[in-house]
């Protein structure tokens, strides 16, 4: 007999209901998926929206809601999902799971402290406190009823609801009101184990392979704060002892779970003091084409992030260089000087968000300005801080920080990991203290001079690729870093079902970069042929699906048009 047998569904409801977020924050649950989809458990529209899904964060938001929907809608098939996610191939590949199976087979989860009832609305509490108050004094009196109708104004706090004027006028007295933050941490995300009773004083962290304990007071104070066996480190410290000194801010590159500390400390679950620092802050904007918006979560201080439309570019509600644009970070103003080529424009005004001056954002203190006098590290700098906030915290290909050191230029923002790279980076590169500079900006230093004449489209596609090994490398980081999601990055035959027999030639961009890297291809057109038959490819498998389908046709737009310019094509 199975054990799980002797539980009663009640039980296993109740241990499903309390589990949901431990089990959406595993990692890779794509096989969790495909056994959940394989016993009938989740739709399959939802199962092929989420196998697509590259974005971590989205993958788990979207898990977190299919376990809600099965135990909303499919309640009494709760034991069938545990019976089928702990077999043992599924336990094997999941720890998570693994914890949670052994929780249930000894008994452990009995010693669970007992939940709350569960309370859907501010109203209905209020409304059940003053029936009981009522039932309390037997005074069925009107200003007591006069007072119950008045808790029916109270807003419920819904992901979906949006902060309107119309808030203003309901919201109770009891409930602080919504602060406007562009990068506030997730209602789910506040279930993680930084809030737990027992990471009260202290939280476990990892720097890559290394793992300590943080004590939370002595962060506050300043001091040596993460416990390693019987030495303490401060957070500089430990990220040296990981062998990550090369990382520049020990606030992304310390974390706890899968969040970094430095979204810990902005969501306010920690404290730090102003540790002396040896490395660059965080600035985490990371520069997409002109043509494409960004979805930044964490830039420095993630005040806020905005597209500025006065030129292409990035911006962030902060006094001193917080525009990013291609080739660099600017003041306001002087973002402004150089898009309008005027020394006396408003930045306020000229700089422009969804169509809004900044000065509105500025009027509604989303954007802070500091005083001309402030003497913080943001408006005062030292000297190696300063030169240090030049390059981005993630790799401008592959759109992550991963585990291999980034490679940064010293003629633009972007940084790379050595083999996302065209050229790959060669270690003797990283050992040598001359000036570098990527692929984009040694592109963009000889473009004009490199076709005179115009070319026709014929003749390009039939010259040697030895002689273009600029041209084409830079086409290719082109795409890779358009493609935010990173859709066309692999293989998807890993991932699509039946792609195979639909799609007869699968071709993706990490493998036309292999090719580049290798020198397999003979002449231009080989290449460009490839590169056209990732968005044949996408056309013909999406015909139904117009979202996945544009994607495709929009990166197609821009590698024609990019195409053209780079070689001087005008036929």
């Amino acid at each position: 007999m199975d054990p799980l047998d002797f539980l009663e569904p009640a039980e296993l409801l109740s241990f499903f209901h309390c589990r949901k977020t431990e089990m959406s924050c595993m990692e890779n649950p794509q096989t969790f998926l495909c056994q959940l989809r394989d016993h009938n458990l989740i739709p399959e529209d939802r199962y092929q929206k989420m196998i697509r899904m590259k974005s971590k964060n989205n993958m788990r938001k979207a898990v977190y809601e299919v376990l809600d929907w099965l135990e909303r809608e499919k309640s009494d098939h709760i034991p069938l999902f545990w019976r089928c996610v702990f077999k043992e191939v599924i336990v094997n590949q999941y720890p998570t799971l693994k914890l949670l199976h052994t929780s249930l087979m000894d008994g452990s989860f009995h010693f669970d402290p007992q939940l709350p009832k569960r309370v859907e609305s501010e109203e209905s509490d209020e409304r059940g406190s003053s029936k009981l108050l009522d039932s309390e004094e037997k005074q069925p009196r009107s200003t007591k009823k006069k007072r119950k109708v008045r808790s029916g104004s109270i807003c419920s706090d819904s992901d979906d609801e949006q902060p309107g004027p119309s808030k203003k006028q309901t919201l109770s007295p009891k409930k602080k009101p919504k602060k406007v933050l562009f990068s506030s941490p997730k209602k789910n995300e506040m279930s993680e184990i930084w809030t737990w009773p027992l990471y009260k004083t202290q939280l476990p962290v990892t720097c890559g392979e290394v793992e300590g304990m943080l004590k939370r007071d002595k962060l506050t104070k300043g001091e040596k704060c993460i416990l390693v066996g019987k030495e303490w480190f401060t957070p500089s410290e430990f990220e040296r002892f990981a062998g990550k000194e090369s990382s520049r801010n020990w606030k992304q590159s310390i974390r706890c779970g899968n969040s970094t500390l430095g979204k810990l400390i902005k969501a306010g679950h920690l404290n730090a003091a102003v540790y002396k620092k040896r490395s660059k802050p965080a600035k985490k904007s990371q520069f997409s084409t002109r043509h494409l918006n960004t979805d930044e979560e964490d830039s420095r201080d993630e005040e806020a992030t905005l597209e500025a439309q006065a030129s292409s570019g990035e911006a962030t509600g902060k006094c001193g260089k917080s525009i990013r644009t291609e080739m660099s970070w600017l003041t306001p103003v002087e973002f402004v000087n150089v898009a309008l080529n005027q020394g006396d424009a408003s930045w306020r005004k000229d700089i422009l968000y969804e169509g809004k001056p900044l000065s509105v954002l500025i009027e509604a203190n989303v954007l802070a300005i500091h005083s001309l006098l402030c003497k913080c590290k943001q408006c005062k700098p030292k000297p190696e801080d300063l030169e240090s906030q030049k390059n981005d915290d993630e790799c401008c290909i592959c759109k992550s920080e991963g585990k291999e050191e980034l490679v940064v230029c010293d003629n633009c923002p972007r940084s790379f990991h050595q083999k996302c790279h065209l050229p790959h980076i060669d270690d003797t590169i990283l050992r040598d203290d001359s000036q570098w500079m990527c692929t984009f900006c040694v592109f963009k230093a000889i473009e004009g001079c490199r076709y005179p004449d115009k070319q026709k489209t014929e003749a390009v596609l039939s010259r040697q690729i030895s002689q273009h090994m600029l041209e084409c490398p830079y086409l290719l980081l082109y795409l890779c870093s358009a493609d935010e999601e990173q859709i066309f990055a692999t293989n998807p035959g890993q991932y699509l079902e039946n792609y195979s027999s639909i799609i007869k030639t699968p071709m993706w961009l990490d493998n036309i970069a292999d090719k580049l890297q290798w020198k397999e291809y003979q002449t231009v057109g080989e290449f460009v042929s490839d590169v056209q038959l990732i968005f044949t490819n996408s056309a013909t498998y999406n015909k139904n699906n117009p979202e996945y389908r544009g994607m495709g046709e929009n990166l197609k737009q821009l590698f024609d048009r990019e195409f053209k310019k780079a070689f001087n094509i005008q036929d």
